[in-house]
C-alpha cells in the first residue's frame, strides 16, 4: 500500500475535473489560452457560469490565469491533468 496522501491529492484533482463543463474548459485548453468572453462563447453560457467554473480548475492548480492587457487568459499548467485529457481523449 502507497501513502494515502497522494490519492487523496489524484482524487481532489478528479473530482474537479468531473463536470462535464469543466471537463470541455480544460479540454480546450490543454493546447490553447483562451479568455472567459471566448469560452463563454464557445460554451453558449453565462461569462458568470464559465467563471465559477474557471475559480474551480484554478483554486485546484488545474490552470492558470495570465494577465494580457485588460483580460486574463488561461491555461492547463499541471502535467497531470494533461495526461489524463490524452486518456479520455483516447475513449472518444
Amino acid at each position: 500500500m502507497g501513502n494515502i496522501q497522494q490519492y487523496e491529492e489524484k482524487a481532489e484533482l478528479l473530482k474537479a475535473l468531473a463536470h462535464p463543463i469543466r471537463l470541455c474548459i480544460v479540454d480546450g485548453l490543454i493546447n490553447n489560452e483562451c479568455n472567459v468572453t471566448k469560452m463563454r462563447t464557445c460554451l453558449d453560457l453565462p461569462q458568470s457560469t464559465v467563471s465559477q467554473h474557471l475559480g474551480i480548475l484554478k483554486s485546484r492548480g488545474i490552470i492558470q490565469g495570465r494577465r494580457r492587457g485588460t483580460e486574463i487568459c488561461y491555461t492547463v499548467t499541471n502535467e497531470l491533468v494533461k495526461d489524463l485529457m490524452k486518456v479520455l481523449n483516447c475513449l472518444k
